[in-house]
């Protein structure tokens, strides 16, 4: 099969929304899944997404939409999966077809919960498919800017590089510049971690540090992380790349990120329960961080930031004494 074949998107949020317009700017026509029959529904009568980037407007004649997960990967050669991950088990739960034969991307930023893996793992593992067919799909890039057509970087990572090239030449326009990468575990987990970080971030902007905290508090997370990555899976990588870096600053720093917003209200003297429901969206970090937590019990690294935010989430910690504790050991 010649990439990227029939392209599916398989989950209905901004991110997704944001990756369909991508693949539009070159694919004929795509598949879509969506779980919500109601949201097809208005979406082909309103010509956008009814529920997120409400500004984008997509022609429906070139989308084929269905809330049946089976029929999408039946009609589908590549499958991009991107549901928040607490919700990934429960869409696959209803996957009858085999998917081992077809190119899986993963633009999940998170963990699924339970297993504590990753999600290229959790495919390979679970549904027999080759890594050489799983690539991770991340960057600094916000779905908002997507919708507003400001320049933006991704990188498709596969340890196959050239179905990663084929597939970052299918998602580039004139404002998505693409590159590829081999280190799909290292993207991935960067991916859990700087939303984790983002959190931190918040947290520190509810208590009203200012910028020069934040600025040290970021250069001590790219550490953290790098520190975890090398452990986890070793490799020669240079964290100070975009798909690292660049996307732990945007998300860190940028005000459409969920996970600082999250954050920014637990620092506020929210709590975990009211934020969430006041937010009405996912905050990936919040799941990332137990997983995070749990897989580090096997490796041991040092992971001070981490640390701190799952006291202040689960153990209820008060954040005041948390970040400072956290501002004593950071140089």
């Amino acid at each position: 099969m010649k990439l990227p074949g029939k392209i599916a998107i398989m989950g209905g949020g901004s991110w997704a929304t944001a990756i369909a317009k991508m693949a539009l700017a070159q694919a004929e026509s795509i598949n879509w899944y969506m779980r919500r029959e109601d949201r097809i529904a208005d979406f082909k009568r309103l010509g956008h997404n009814p529920a997120y980037l409400t500004s984008v407007k997509f022609d429906t004649k070139r989308i084929n939409f269905s809330s049946n997960i089976n029929d999408i990967v039946k009609q589908s050669d590549t499958l991009i999966f991107v549901t928040p991950s607490p919700y990934l088990k429960s869409h696959l739960k209803k996957l009858k077809t085999k998917i081992k034969d077809k190119f899986i991307i993963t633009a999940i930023k998170g963990i699924v919960p339970d297993d504590n893996v990753i999600v290229s793992e959790y495919f390979n593992k679970e549904y027999g498919v080759p890594h050489q067919n799983i690539a991770a799909l991340a960057g600094p890039c916000h779905a908002e800017e997507v919708a507003l057509e400001r320049l933006s970087y991704l990188t498709i990572a596969c340890p196959d590089t050239e179905k990663a090239c084929a597939m970052a030449k299918s998602l580039a326009s004139s404002y998505i510049k693409t590159s590829v990468s081999n280190d799909v575990v290292g993207i991935e987990y960067s991916s859990v971690l700087k939303n984790v970080y983002a959190i931190a971030a918040g947290i520190c902007s509810g208590l009203k540090y200012g910028d020069n905290f934040q600025a040290v508090l970021m250069s001590n997370a790219i550490q953290e992380m790098n520190r975890f990555l090398q452990t986890v899976h070793p490799l020669a990588r240079q964290v100070d790349e975009s798909v690292y870096l660049g996307d732990l600053l945007v998300t860190g720093y940028s005000n459409f990120s969920r996970n600082r917003t999250f954050g920014s209200m637990i620092g506020k003297g929210y709590s975990v329960k009211s934020a969430q429901i006041e937010m009405e969206m996912i905050a990936e970090g919040y799941y990332g961080t137990k997983c995070i937590k749990e897989i580090n019990k096997h490796y041991h690294v040092n992971m001070p930031i981490v640390d701190a935010v799952y006291n202040i989430l689960y153990e209820r910690i008060s954040p005041m004494i948390e970040i400072k504790l956290l501002t004593d050991s950071f140089r």
